[in-house]
């Protein structure tokens, strides 16, 4: 009926309206968490947004792009380190939130074992960084990061310095090599005893041990590594090549293999047997959970025996015989003493929480996100309140919800800005229809600036390491840094950046002025006075005469970010995509632009159309390219860097011959020869462009093993249909050497 037809139509475009909300956010908390070691969101948050992705996906299945959040399984690797291909595919776990879910999966277990008591492994999931570590004939050769699940990162050197790692396996009859996988963490105590020594050094604090972990594992010098306390603790193997050996036929036979090997496994793991003995360790271990050496966040579930377990088998992202049972966010209560906001990089206003210190989920907090002034409106919070503040997952913090019943009638509601605390713009929804209130002023907003500048030197863009928060704060607008009660006091301060554009023309000369505010502490402690003094060089010290005994000299970080700066003009382009901070582009979308295009000339050149073509870019991002490129003053930005010796160019092997030029090509199913990224990496090399789904547009079509539905709408449309073969000949001298 004509109107069912309308309907489904509206149903569609509602649900792709809001896929393309949900995605983004997903895909930026992924990279701040896996690559940043910085979470922007709680983990609950993500749980809920990610699910609302997947039940959309589910009834909309055109939604489910390859690049969709729903089937990443970590981050790509975005850091200097190498890339490592991991042999076989870290994966993911399914996650469950109660009891109910946990006895759905037991029960498709049981369908397949044919009994509901079937054996499992029952372990605690430690909140750690994932390592995978690769031992040939009993050596130590390589350690790698998850990364994507497929490509991780190089930590081999950073590894060795960890005590619980053996360099070496004991015994004999060792395989000739296998993958170990396991969790590496920071121990609480010592975790603890770190972060007071970081304080008593005048150093920020760690937010988590997780957070610790990783950024103490992905150091550039293995030294900083090895003086952190970190330790492992293995969960199961990748790859294994063992031709002689007796290879264990269940996962608690495994993890005796190991223990026996010299690797350390969980002691808090038990070979249970159903669904109540499970739920039994569950409520035991959550008594217990603040005991143990190391943070923890559920309770993994494994069908024990390795043959359920291939009888099981997984989808592309999680295995179906495990299952992690995720304990609930903690709860507790404290006062909320002030809501205030900040403006952040794209103008977006956001209310957060300053509350009375607590400690929760084994760290302290003070601050919460509050998302918007609806969300305030929602949670009926008042300043003064006494809050419940939930720490999820162990990671960011949120205000649940008042207690009401504690009220004095001293509460006052918060009352959401209406221009711009930063540069006193009116503040307005970015759409009609937007929760949120943004400030338009993006071109001379100091919050904004200060945020782009941070942004471009974040690990995920240009990697410099010397310009940090509060370095981009000095550079952008000192003047933030004046006390409330300082507005007459002294001269006030011109920033020496009034946008990025002057960034990479800096010297420590330009810098010799600059003056910021510091309140003094005495014995560690603030007094609520503050002094004036240099940000970026020293104070010069004069003799009794007056003369200068010891000149005013740049200091070391202002010397290590001009250096950083001058190195970082030859960054690749795809960081540079990322650092300009186009809305909606991150490090794929820059990836598949900088591989097509070789340069922001020619994407500069491109339309809106050819743009959309690239893989992983589509419409929304390539008209937000064209937009971003359109405002003078952003020009003027990439014109500035060009002369100050930026090329936005990568340089190209010449020597490759370009036999793909002008051809998109689409492979699925598996290739003995190739993984998915060499694949892709050795048609964008030859100048073609990869795609990810079948269209009349694609040129060929390569067919591996186990293909599925992209080949059987290539054989639809009347493609062209290579073997692994005709690839490799395609690969080498383009069509011509085809013999179809």
């Amino acid at each position: 009926m004509p109107g069912n037809d309308t309907m489904t139509s509206v149903d569609v475009t509602a649900a792709r309206a809001r896929w393309s909300e949900l995605a983004p956010v997903l895909a930026d908390a992924l990279e701040a968490y896996h690559v940043n070691d910085a979470p922007i969101i709680s983990d609950s948050e993500y749980d809920t947004m990610m699910h609302e992705l997947r039940a959309l996906e589910s009834e909309f299945p055109e939604l489910a792009t390859p690049d969709s959040p729903s089937r990443a399984v970590g981050a790509p690797a975005l850091t200097d380190f190498a890339p490592v291909e991991h042999r076989e595919r870290m994966m993911s776990l399914e996650d469950v939130f109660s009891y109910e879910e946990l006895a759905a999966w037991f029960t498709r277990v049981a369908a397949i074992a044919g009994s509901g008591t079937f054996p499992v492994t029952s372990e605690v999931k430690v909140d750690g960084v994932a390592i995978s570590l690769t031992y040939e004939n009993g050596e130590l050769t390589r350690a790698a990061t998850r990364g994507d699940g497929r490509v991780g990162e190089d930590v081999t050197l950073n590894a060795r310095t960890i005590a619980a790692i053996p360099n070496r396996l004991a015994g004999e009859n060792l395989p000739e090599l296998i993958e170990v996988r396991g969790e590496v963490y920071f121990p609480v105590a010592d975790f603890e005893r770190f972060n007071a020594a970081l304080v008593a050094e005048g150093k920020p604090p760690f937010a988590n041990p997780r957070n610790s972990a990783a950024g103490s594992l992905r150091q550039k010098d293995p030294r900083v590594t090895a003086s952190r306390p970190l330790s492992m603790l293995a969960h199961g193997v990748g790859a294994i090549v063992w031709p002689d050996g007796a290879l264990p036929q269940s996962q608690h036979g495994l993890y005796q293999q190991l223990n026996e090997w010299g690797i350390p496994v969980s002691p808090l793991t038990e070979d249970l047997a159903g669904y109540d003995a499970v739920i039994g360790m569950i409520e035991r271990i959550a008594e217990r959970r603040h005991e143990l050496e190391h943070e923890i966040d559920g309770i993994v579930v494994k069908a024990d025996e390795f043959a359920l377990q291939r009888a099981m088998g997984a989808t592309s992202r999680v295995p179906r015989w495990a299952v992690a049972y995720k304990y609930p966010p903690e709860e507790v209560t404290t006062r909320l003493l002030d809501i205030r906001t900040n403006v952040g990089r794209t103008g977006r206003v956001t209310p957060y929480g300053v509350m009375e210190p607590v400690k929760v989920a084994g760290s302290t907090v003070a601050m919460a996100t509050l998302h918007n002034a609806s969300e305030v409106a929602r949670k009926g919070v008042l300043i003064g309140d006494t809050i419940v503040l939930r720490k999820a997952g162990d990671v960011i913090p949120e205000i649940v919800a008042p207690v009401v019943a504690l009220r004095d009638g001293s509460e006052r509601p918060f009352v959401m800005p209406t221009d711009c605390p930063s540069c006193g713009t009116p503040l307005a929804p970015a759409k009609e229809a937007d929760v949120d209130l943004r400030c338009p002023n993006r071109r001379s907003c100091p919050a904004q600036i200060t945020g782009r500048v941070e942004h471009l030197a974040s690990r995920g863009a240009l990697d410099i390491e010397a310009l940090g928060g509060e370095t981009a704060l000095y550079l952008t607008n000192p003047e933030a840094t004046r006390p409330e009660f300082g507005a007459e006091l002294d001269p006030h301060e011109v920033p020496v950046l009034v946008n990025e554009g002057g960034l990479f023309a800096l010297t420590a000369e330009d810098l010799k002025e600059t003056r910021i505010w510091r309140e003094i502490k005495k014995r560690g402690e603030p007094t609520g006075e503050f002094t004036r003094e240099l940000a970026f060089w020293t104070k010069e010290t004069r003799n009794r005469a007056g003369e200068i005994s010891k000149p005013s000299v740049p200091k070391t970080n202002t010397v290590k970010m001009i250096e950083q700066l001058a190195a970082a003009k030859d960054r690749p382009l795809w960081r540079f995509l990322v650092a300009l901070s186009i809305r909606h582009v991150g490090p794929t979308a820059a990836r598949s632009l900088a591989e097509r295009y070789g340069s922001l000339a020619a994407i500069e050149e491109a339309t809106v159309e050819e743009l959309s073509e690239t893989d992983g870019v589509g419409a929304v991002i390539a008209q937000s390219v064209a937009d971003w490129l359109e405002v003078d003053w952003h020009r003027d930005i990439i014109a500035a860097w060009r002369a100050a010796g930026v090329s936005f160019e990568d340089e190209r092997n010449e020597d490759q011959p370009r036999t793909l030029e002008g051809l998109t090509i689409v492979v699925t199913g598996s290739l003995e020869g190739f993984s998915r990224d060499s694949a892709k990496e050795a048609i964008l090399s030859r100048g073609g462009r990869a795609a990810g789904s079948v269209s009349k547009n694609t040129s060929y079509v390569v067919v591996g093993e186990n293909a599925g539905s992209k080949e059987t709408k290539a054989r639809e449309l009347g493609l062209t249909i290579l073997d692994e073969d005709q690839f490799r000949a395609l690969l080498e001298g383009g069509p011509e050497a085809l013999k179809l």
